[in-house]
């Protein structure tokens, strides 16, 4: 098990051989996923990133009080 330090300014550095191991460079981009008081952190491909970005918004027509209440009604 690798174990990676904490900086004052949030930061830590990824373990060298999980970056070989995931062939990770420098740019790449992660996602932080909290899971049963645990942190899962996962290498994310630069397309996987850009379809979420292209997601956001889009059923924003969906979240209006209105339709809140009409879910908490079921």
């Amino acid at each position: 098990m690798d174990v990676a330090t904490l900086t004052a300014k949030g930061q830590v550095t990824v373990p060298k051989a999980v970056r070989d191991a995931l062939g990770l460079r420098q740019g790449d981009q992660l996602s932080w996923e909290l899971e049963d008081g645990a942190v899962r952190v996962r290498a994310v491909a630069p397309l996987d990133v850009a379809y979420l970005r292209g997601l956001e918004g889009t059923l924003s027509e969906w979240s209006s009080p209105a339709d809140e209440q009409a879910f908490a009604d079921l």
